[in-house]
């Protein structure tokens, strides 16, 4: 029994080590992505639409 225990703070221990390890890699920017804003406008697959103007629409059909 009393290797359980020593064993379940042991996993405690580990765990808030890596935890600790985390939280300081986060502040330190490890995971600021500084790469995908630079090739983001290359893969952008959005099409815009031109606004129709039906005064122009008009206009053409008047002047045929």
């Amino acid at each position: 029994m009393n290797i359980i225990y020593l064993l379940l703070a042991l996993s405690v221990l580990v765990a808030l080590i890596f935890f600790i390890a985390f939280i300081f890699s986060v502040k330190k920017g490890q995971y600021d992505d500084v790469y995908t804003p630079s090739v983001r406008m290359l893969f952008d697959d959005e099409l815009v639409k031109p606004k129709s103007d039906k005064s122009n629409s008009t206009k053409n059909k008047k002047s045929n």
